[in-house]
């Protein structure tokens, strides 16, 4: 049994649900509040032309009806909102789409970004973490992995994310059967650590696989307990724990 057929494909299913930041659900929100979600949102999505509209209306009024001061409230909101379409993006409108499994709008949202250069530099790090994910879920390995890069090289916002990063170019670094680079990419992982038990456990498994076929059994054995310990609920690593016992109690070490 290979790593890849041990540990490689399963394990995807759980990470599109997991790395791209835990947005409360808006079922689970009040109604004032999801209307108050709906207009943020409404308002992320229109910004640049909501603030255009106002700097040109300034404008308009400043040199028809009055003078400067009286519309700078609208050159403040209108330079806020442009500002803000550039420097931070519209990645806060993905999480909807990824919760719903809606792959191809979230990848509207993101190609939308015409400018990610100009994106403040952890948001910058988010979106090429973003793209490689949907690049993930659409089996583009080569894509996924240099945007993974990209993200990683700038720094993530937080240690348990770029955890999460590591462990997913470890997996596609099995999926292109490069043993050696996924054990370094899945051990760092482990060190920076993982946001949950359903991530660690994933990573003890894929050292397990990996361990199994460098035939150091006895490695092995104790990354299958440590995953199996954290007792993990994600259907696909329970699954993969069910198999993985069928025969690693039959191997010496």
């Amino acid at each position: 049994m290979t790593a890849r057929a041990e540990a490689g494909d399963v394990d995807y299913q759980y990470f599109r649900k997991n790395t791209c930041g835990c947005f409360q659900p808006a079922a689970y929100l009040c109604p004032s509040r999801k209307i108050n979600m709906n207009f943020y949102n409404w308002l992320i999505k229109y910004r640049l032309y909501v603030g255009v509209i106002l700097i040109l209306g300034g404008l308009f009024l400043n040199l028809t009806v009055s003078g400067f001061w009286p519309v700078f409230p609208m050159y403040l909101v209108g330079a806020i909102l442009v500002f803000g379409h550039f420097f931070f993006g519209p990645l806060r409108l993905i999480q909807e789409h990824l919760e719903g499994g809606n792959i191809d709008e979230a990848e509207k949202i993101v190609n939308s970004v015409k400018y990610p250069n100009l994106l403040y530099k952890p948001i910058r790090s988010v979106y090429y973490t973003l793209k490689g994910n949907i690049a993930m879920m659409k089996q583009d390995f080569d894509s996924a992995e240099k945007n993974m890069k990209k993200g990683l090289d700038l720094g993530m916002p937080m240690k348990e994310a770029e955890g999460a990063s590591l462990l997913q170019m470890g997996m596609l670094a099995m999926q292109k059967n490069d043993l050696r680079g996924a054990e370094s990419y899945i051990r760092a992982a482990l060190r920076k650590g993982l946001p949950d038990k359903e991530n660690q456990a994933a990573a003890y498994l894929q050292m397990c696989s990996l361990m199994m076929n460098k035939r150091e059994f006895r490695a092995a054995k104790d990354f299958f307990r440590k995953a199996k310990a954290l007792k993990p609920t994600t259907p696909q690593i329970v699954s993969q724990i069910k198999e993985i016992e069928k025969y690693i109690s039959r191997i010496p070490g």
